[in-house]
This record gives C-alpha cells, sequence and structure tokens, in this order.
C-alpha cells in the first residue's frame, strides 16, 4: 500500500509542475469534443443571415471565441487543479483523462 501511495504522491509532484500545460490539454480537448456541437448551434442560428454576416461570425467565434477561451480559461483550471494535494491530483487527472477518453469515443 505505501507504494502505491508513493507512487501517486511522486506523479502528483511531477503533476504539480506541469499543471498549465496539462491545463491546456484538458480544454483544448475539451474544445475538440464540444466544438461541433457549438459551431452546429451556431450554424443553425444564424442560417437566415447573409453568408458574409456567418462567415464573420464562425470566424470570430473560432479565432477569437476559442482562441480568448483558451488563453484565459487555462490559468483557471491550473489554479483550481492546484488546490488539491498530492494524494488526490493524481487520480484526479487520471480520472479527468479517461473521461475525456470516454467523450471521445462515443462521439
Amino acid at each position: 500500500m505505501d507504494l502505491l501511495l508513493d507512487l501517486i504522491v511522486t506523479l502528483s509532484r511531477w503533476s504539480r509542475s506541469h499543471l498549465n500545460d496539462i491545463s491546456l490539454a484538458i480544454i483544448a480537448s475539451l474544445l475538440v469534443l464540444i466544438g461541433p456541437a457549438i459551431n452546429a448551434w451556431v450554424q443553425r442560428n444564424t442560417a437566415s443571415l447573409n453568408f458574409i454576416f456567418r462567415t464573420l461570425i464562425f470566424v470570430l467565434l473560432c479565432a477569437i471565441g476559442y482562441g480568448l477561451l483558451i488563453v484565459y480559461a487555462t490559468p483557471y483550471l491550473a489554479q483550481a487543479l492546484g488546490y488539491f494535494n498530492n494524494f488526490t491530483l493524481a487520480p484526479v487527472l487520471i480520472l479527468v483523462f479517461c473521461i475525456i477518453g470516454i467523450l471521445a469515443d462515443r462521439s
């Protein structure tokens, strides 16, 4: 049991030094999974608009919207993950990536 706890603590300490990169990976993965649904919703709601306006809205959503979300949400997620102690951080990260993998497999 001590070996397992030592492994968890070691993984958590390593993860803690890379929380910004891990947070970026989580947010980017979620955007890849949720992005098509958001794009379809925007496409449905802008179908009656002129082609130029639809294209402009789509470009603004993808370039600015998703870009700003990645840039500004990453530090908040890293800060939130930083609140976990060394016994819970690694299992939480493994669980989060497993859930993202399951969602990706289903879509």
